[in-house]
């Protein structure tokens, strides 16, 4: 195995966490195998009760992870000390083991597609192929992609609004979630085949990932009410803050210097660049639609009231008034097509933060103008919504190729060489298959390790999770220092 750069001590350190892990859910499944299989013993009557009660107490131990903690089980879990939960586990105390089997596969399955990540990613055993690109190709897989989501995933709903109670459905979550889906599939098709016409359109989807995220964190207190000074000041202050950086020459370098090591990158195809290049360009070109998502989601209630009548009115008015609605949205569209989206790709980044609104807005116009259409969603696309940091995170690790530790994935995973379509078919049918065990992975383990009602706990976790790192870095270093002072 031809291994891409030096090992790194992060890489020890997880080989070093994860390897305890898998023995332990190794052997926490022998042991539930021997539980199971094992036949049942032939007590007398006089020792039935006492059977009873044990079973009682077996049962209060057990802890269900995948679907959510039982409450007798829940109350014993959380009520251990998250030091007496590490001996145990270091000791491989069996009823310690048999309790926590579903969290210790996962965290096993994890560290497995990790490994699978790292072989992609940081060694030669795996072939990579360059990328090739026919606009006839791509809109083909696309649009068939399409055909078979509307073939086999059209689905009505009749969800009620959380302000007016009604089947509205203006921005939906279903809606929102199958928005995510669509964009995401062509987001990672651009990559993958390398569509650079279609660069400003991802410009548009990105940003659109941006609104939403500012709609849905504003609806969120929205709907709870909170509208506290404090919540009110963080709000302005981070209106504040992006004012500052990116309309005041010179601030942004004094305000992100001392994050520089955190956040700067350097390319290696590209080491004359400064190291917070990257991350200037990216985070300056969403740097105002958030605001435009929360400004949204604040009228958003209003909205559908209106929209409310507007369905109850007269036909010819309500006729009327959508017409003009579509008409316009199409004209403005047309001209945004016309004359921003058509720019070069550096022209077109100049003008981008200030005008990536135009087109969301006329897509939710055009998607929400009408009840039907509303009440309508690709579940396909909406699934594919659900996972989109999962692909986005793997698309670079188990899906594309560089030929340089972090360097840019200019190739393709190969795992069937010379025969691109089948490549692509395979690599993608495993590529979104981890996407998806990742999300629900990480779900299972969020529930174990992130309790949303224990702040407690939770800094327990914390501080215990940032001390096993730091234990396990260090040995790392020592490990890794061992074969040079033998020399």
């Amino acid at each position: 195995m031809v291994v891409s750069g030096p090992i790194t001590p992060g890489q020890v350190s997880f080989l070093l966490g994860i390897i305890p892990v898998f023995v332990s859910w190794i052997y926490s499944e022998c042991l539930e195998y021997k539980k199971t299989s094992s036949p049942p013993k032939v007590h007398s009557d006089a020792s039935l009760e006492e059977l009873e009660k044990d079973a009682i107490k077996e049962d209060d131990r057990a802890i269900l992870l995948e679907s959510g903690l039982t409450r007798s089980a829940s109350a014993k879990f959380h009520s251990s000390s998250v030091k007496l939960n590490l001996i145990r586990f270091l000791t491989m105390d069996d009823s310690f083991l048999l309790e926590n089997r579903a969290t210790l596969r996962a965290m096993a399955e994890f560290g497995l597609i990790l490994f699978y990540f790292y072989i992609c990613d940081r060694t030669n055993i795996l072939a990579d192929s360059t990328k090739s690109y026919s606009r006839d190709l791509f809109l083909f897989l696309y649009l068939l992609l399409i055909i078979v989501s509307a073939m086999t995933s059209f689905k009505k709903h009749n969800d009620t609004s959380t302000f007016s109670g009604k089947s509205i459905l203006y921005l939906n979550r279903h809606q929102t979630e199958e928005w995510k889906g669509w964009m995401q599939v062509l987001f990672l098709m651009y990559h993958y085949f390398a569509a650079t016409e279609i660069y400003n359109a991802i410009r548009i989807f990105i940003a659109a990932y941006v609104w939403m995220t500012g709609f849905g964190n504003f609806s969120y207190y929205y709907v709870r009410k909170d509208f506290s000074l404090p919540r009110f000041a963080q709000i302005l202050a981070c209106f504040l803050v992006v004012i500052l950086i990116w309309e005041v020459p010179g601030f942004f370098d004094i305000f992100w210097s001392p994050f520089a090591f955190f956040l700067g990158y350097t390319d290696p195809a590209k080491p004359d660049l400064p190291r917070m290049h990257e991350w200037h360009f990216r985070s300056g070109l969403d740097r105002y639609i958030w605001i435009i998502g929360m400004i949204y989601a604040y009228f958003h209630p209003n909205v559908e009231k209106w929209m409310e009548k507007l369905e109850e009115s007269e036909t010819k008015r309500r006729v009327t008034i959508k017409t003009s609605i579509v008409s316009v949205s199409l004209f403005v569209g047309y001209l945004w097509y016309e004359y921003i989206y058509k720019l070069d790709k550096v022209a077109y980044n100049k003008l981008h933060p200030y005008t990536s609104w135009i087109p969301i807005t006329v897509y939710i116009c055009l998607r929400n103008f009408s009840q039907r259409l509303r009440n309508f969603s690709l579940t396909l696309f909406a699934w594919l919504g659900k996972i989109t940091l999962e692909t986005y995170i793997s698309q670079f690790h188990i899906w594309l190729r560089s030929n340089m530790p972090n360097g840019q994935p200019k190739w393709l995973l190969s795992l069937i060489p010379e025969y691109p379509m089948l490549n692509f078919m395979l690599t993608t049918a495993i590529y979104v298959f981890v996407s998806h065990r990742l999300f629900e992975l990480t779900n299972t383990l969020k529930a174990v390790f992130v309790p949303t009602k224990d702040n407690r706990r939770l800094l327990h976790n914390f501080i215990t999770g940032i001390a096993i790192s730091l234990s396990l870095y260090c040995i790392s270093l020592i490990l890794l220092q061992i074969p040079h002072s033998t020399v």
